[in-house]
């Protein structure tokens, strides 16, 4: 039942059982009964009892209050405790015509359990002694703490499941105001009131105006505790302690930059400089809100529609307020709002928005306080009235001259009806318009004169003040899909490979494992006799003669029987005897003639001697054993080469790399990823999203292929599936900055600025989290480093200098070479070298290093929304990273034009990087501007860092100096090559250029080494068909002309010179007559 909704309200029935460990105001025996309020009423009071010094006195006091939506409504139990009293009748003196009572404490009992749908539940509560009380010097000198035992029960829950599951709470915690105004002073004639505000929707038609007003000015000289205990939303209580909520506390460091304004590191060193120096105001206080299914869709609306939430704050005096503010409101006559002053009228922005990230429930963060002005109100916040004018306005009218010293609350003014059966519908619909609201943006004033200026409110920005306030909630608006749904989401989309079956063991397999327990027992043997009688090899030692042979062999049997070894070694050959019966002779019966049983142990035994002579040879033979050839190429040259013939657009020889790659090692994701990248570069997706499918489907974990999957899949519409890649990935990788870039990249083309925020945000975090671990391990192996008596101060220089190198570009893919996918993490230690003191914000940003990746893996469209997102940022911008960026992607889609503009523009930056000057030239090199791509590969080289990626600035400056017959400068350019990353290609290089110098045996070499790694290239066999020609050789330049023709060489110079040498010398062509 919701007693809110329906029209009987609901009982609470509060019950005092005991009370234990009480004590008099004399320390002695005394009468004492207990008072019970909620709200602000006294619900009743128990019975005076004698109460035994230090001993349990039984109350079974009994009193109850109505829970109704006109009186004690939900939100009361929200935020209200109810307020037990303990107190003492003290004997009549003489003259006295009243009995006097005295509090010996007081305690407060929480009723959020009965928001929870508990119907019961009993509580054993600390009482809290009155200021002056014996309790208190004795708890204190005793350790022996008073406390009440209560029961608090209704007749049927106030919430059924369904209800439960629609509603939440909402904790707004006002903490504390730092470095306010310095003339902000304790003025012991005149105490002030400080007061923050705020106003939060209920339900779908009532606002609640939440009034702090019991801030207390404090000076620097009173230090902040760390935990601080958190309070109730109440008034000055007879026993200061009960305002503490027990198991609340409040952290004193903010840690956690993703909230509130102070993000800068200059903002938070001043922070830092405020909490020990400067004067402050704190509240400490927690106000709890209870909303229901109503109240949840319009704040989930409120923030969709405006992101920020004004608090305001004040400071105004105790006494005489009624000549400042809410006093005027008081005459006959009536008064406009705009005549209400406000004294020390300020406002901080709270940014609700994260609340609207998927499982967020609390953002805590310091706000910047700003003088108010209606006009920045109805810009940020989209009102058009000062909520502490409107308090002052509903104070007023109930006869308050001002506002309590506790914290209040006030109705405001109603907002849009709201439907309770629409209510599920609406907030999915609000849901998805959260998506178009991005951060505020200025509008135009809502009066066209100029403001009056607020002098006093212009103070707190003087001040720099700021207050930190917590915005929390019981459960998160926007849930969060778990780890272990999207990991069952991904696996019915893309359906992991079975395990491969186990193979039956065969009579090879029984074979194979008799010989082994063969050798095993020989081992075990072989150990023992030598314990017995010392190394059984001796080199150069005579043999023993049969009587010794003999003796030694009784006495090893005898100790092999006395020691039980015997048997044992007997049991360990019996399994494989007996799968050798099942397997190789395939008797799985009992035999009922004798004579067959006789034949089939003769044919048995003579196998296993056969067998076990040969695990014997085995075991003890004294050659070496025979070495299997091993594989000339493994996995990485394959990868190495199919990128070769990547680059050079011979993509039929690149898949066929690829294959071989997925046939050594079907079952590794990174070989089905690197052959889906392939088909990126040719731009056949529907392969390549099979490919990447396939890798997820070998491994679930596989981040780089979960994350192209979802670009794919964006790409072909379908974008459910799209987000559940992109958010398993960041589950099963949440450090991946790459991860959480390109699920935000995927919200924003979606127009959901909230959640792509949100991704943006944690992607940042671990980036900075990323970039703060490299610096320590870099100075930790600087700390380890041995300097040179007298170097310590050239050491730094260098390191500056190094630092200030590495981090003027960041480093960037400048070829169309893919590298693995492993480098898909964070590898910015390079371009972000800290020293001492790392700064806030990384030197790179989070969109350059996911452009690396698209880049890589070609996915040119999501790089061009990265590289968008790059100039929006505000540590981005278009710097030389961007601009070489850009300049990548339009090479990649063949806008020569735009690359070229926009390497100008890179090398206006930055031109003594490596990578710039390297895609320079492959530019000039596709646009066969050989002489222009010559100088700039030339100059990559003479740098003095290296290109991220040499191998192709070596291949195509090679075969720039062959086509200028520069054959010197070709041989040492792809020596260089070879020595760094060989291949069929670059000792084809080097065989050309020695054959051209005349160094026949360097090139017969040399192309032997290209043969081997590519006997399928018909250019190789081309030219050792000129060498052998050249040497007189019949056999082999025939063979060899033959090869090149079966592999249909293309070049007909190549070609012709090859006939005219046959010519010359009179061999060479099997054809030839």
């Amino acid at each position: 039942m919701d007693p809110c909704r329906g029209a009987t309200a609901v009982p609470v029935n509060i019950t005092v059982l005991r009370g234990n460990n009480l004590r008099g105001s004399k320390n002695e025996q005394c009468l004492s009964f207990v008072r019970a309020e909620f709200n602000g009423s006294v619900l009743g009071d128990s019975q005076k009892l004698c109460v035994p010094i230090d001993e349990c006195v039984n109350y079974n006091f009994t009193c109850s209050f109505k829970c109704s939506e006109e009186g004690h409504t939900l939100d009361d139990l929200a935020h209200k405790p109810l307020i037990l009293t303990v107190l003492e009748f003290l004997p009549k003196e003489k003259k006295q015509k009243e009995e006097k009572t005295f509090v010996l404490g007081q305690a407060a009992v929480d009723l959020l359990p009965l928001l929870h749908s508990q119907s019961k539940f009993s509580s054993t509560v600390l009482l809290h002694p009155a200021p002056g009380a014996h309790t208190e010097a004795a708890s204190q000198d005793e350790g022996v703490k008073p406390t009440l035992e209560v029961t608090v029960s209704v007749p049927e829950p106030l919430h059924s499941d369904s209800q439960l599951s629609e509603s939440n709470l909402l904790s707004v915690t006002v903490e504390t105001a730092y470095s306010v105004p310095e003339v902000w002073t304790h003025s012991p004639g005149q105490p002030f009131n400080y007061v923050a505000a705020l106003q939060v929707p209920l339900t779908a038609e009532k606002e609640q105006i939440l009034l702090f007003s019991n801030g207390v000015l404090k000076t620097a000289d009173d230090k902040e505790l760390a935990p601080r205990p958190r309070k109730w939303p109440l008034g000055e209580l007879q026993a200061p302690d009960a305002q503490f909520i027990p198991g609340l506390f409040i952290e004193g460091e903010i840690t956690d930059l993703e909230h509130g304004d102070l993000s800068s590191t200059e903002d938070q060193e001043f922070h830092v400089e405020a909490r020990c120096n400067k004067k402050r105001v704190s509240w400490d206080t927690v106000r709890r809100c209870f909303l229901d299914t109503g109240g949840v869709a319009s704040l989930i609306r409120r923030i969709a529609e405006c992101r920020l939430v004004p608090v305001e704050i004040m400071r105004s005096p105790q006494t005489g307020a009624s000549k400042t503010a809410a006093g005027k409101a008081g005459k006959e006559k009536p008064q406009g709002e705009d005549e209400i002053q406000i004294p020390f009228h300020g406002v901080a922005y709270v940014d609700l928005a994260p609340l609207l990230y998927p499982g967020a429930r609390c953002i805590r963060g310091a706000y910047k306080i700003h003088p108010f002005y209606d006009s920045d109100l109805f810009m940020k916040a989209k009102k058009n009235m000062s909520v502490l004018r409107e308090s002052f306005k509903v104070l007023a009218a109930q006869g308050h001259p001002r506002p309590p010293s506790s914290v209040g609350s006030c109705k405001a003014a109603p907002s849009k009806v709201f439907e309770p059966h629409k209510a599920g519908r609406e907030t999915k619909e609000v849901l998805k318009k959260t998506g178009n609201q991005g951060k505020p943006e200025q509008s135009e004033s809502v009066t066209d004169t100029e403001p009056q200026v607020n002098t006093e409110g212009q103070m707190f920005a003087d001040s720099r003040s700021h207050i930190v306030i917590e915005v929390a909630l019981e459960k998160p608006l926007v849930p969060k899909r778990l780890p272990e749904e999207l990991a069952k989401r991904v696996m019915e989309l893309i359906p992991p490979k079975p395990p491969l079956p186990r193979r039956p063991a065969g009579a090879e397999r029984a074979v194979q494992e008799y010989q082994t327990q063969i050798a095993s027992v020989v081992a075990q043997v072989l150990e023992q006799y030598q314990q017995m009688f010392g190394a059984a090899f001796v080199p150069g030692a005579k043999p023993l003669d049969p009587a010794t042979q003999g003796q030694r062999k009784s006495q090893l049997f005898g100790e092999l029987n006395c020691s039980g070894k015997y048997f044992a070694l007997k049991e360990q050959i019996k399994y494989s005897v007996v799968r050798i019966v099942r397997e190789k002779m395939l008797r799985t019966e009992a035999f009922t003639d004798q004579e067959q049983l006789q034949a089939f142990l003769s044919q048995l035994y003579v196998f296993l001697v056969d067998e076990m002579h040969i695990a014997l040879n085995k075991t003890l033979s004294a050659e070496a054993q025979e070495l299997q050839p091993q594989p000339l190429l493994d996995c990485g040259q394959f990868r190495h080469l199919a990128r070769e013939a990547q680059l050079n657009e011979d993509y039929q020889l690149a898949a066929q790399y690829y294959q071989e790659q997925l046939a050594r090692e079907q079952n590794m994701p990174s070989h089905w990823f690197d052959y889906g990248v392939f088909y990126m570069v040719t731009a056949d997706y529907l392969k390549a999203e099979e490919c990447f499918h396939k890798a997820v489907s070998v491994d679930q974990t596989h981040v780089p292929s979960l994350l192209m999957s979802g670009i794919l899949s964006e790409m072909n519409g379908c974008y459910e599936n799209a987000e559940t890649y992109f958010e398993g990935a960041t589950c099963v990788e949440p450090s991946s900055v790459v991860a959480w870039t390109l699920l935000g990249l995927f919200y924003v083309a979606q127009e959901n600025f909230i959640r792509a925020e949100m991704a943006f945000t944690e992607a940042t975090k671990q980036l900075r989290a990323a970039l703060l671990c490299r610096t320590v391990r870099k100075r930790d192996t600087e700390e380890d480093t041995l300097v040179p008596p007298g170097g310590e101060e050239g050491g730094e220089i260098g390191v500056a200098v190094e630092t200030e190198a590495e981090t003027e570009e960041p480093r960037s893919q400048s070829s169309q070479v893919i590298k693995t996918e492993e480098n898909y993490k964070i590898n910015a230690s390079s371009e972000s070298v800290f020293l001492q003191h790392p700064p806030t914000r990384p030197n790179i940003t989070i969109y350059m290093e996911t452009v690396k990746f698209l880049l890589q893996n070609y996915a040119l469209t999501m790089a061009h929304r990265a590289l968008a997102q790059e100039l929006l940022c505000p540590e981005g911008g278009p710097s030389g990273s961007y601009h070489m960026a850009l300049a990548h992607v339009n090479l990649l889609q063949g806008k020569y034009n735009s690359s070229e503009a926009s390497l100008q523009e890179a090398l206006t930056d930055s031109f003594q990087t490596p990578d710039v000057w390297a895609l320079y030239g492959h530019l000039k090199y596709l646009m066969k501007d050989y002489k222009e791509a010559q100088n700039c590969y030339e100059r990559t080289l003479d740098l003095v860092t290296d290109a991220s990626d040499t191998h192709p600035v070596y291949l195509r400056l090679g075969s720039i100096y062959l086509q200028n017959r520069e054959y010197e400068s070709a041989k040492t350019t792809y020596l260089r090559a070879c020595k760094r990353s060989p291949s069929c290609l670059t000792w084809l290089g080097v065989g050309i250029a020695c054959y051209r110098l005349g160094e026949l045996t360097e090139a017969e070499d040399a192309l032997s080494e290209a043969n081997t790694l590519n006997n399928g290239n018909p250019e190789v066999w081309g030219y050792l068909s000129l060498v052998c020609l050249q040497t007189g050789r019949k056999l082999e330049a025939e063979q060899s002309y033959k090869y090149a023709l079966k592999f249909k060489l293309a070049d007909e110079a190549l070609l012709q010179e090859i006939r005219e040498l046959q010519d010359h010398a009179g061999f060479g062509n099997p054809c030839f007559p």
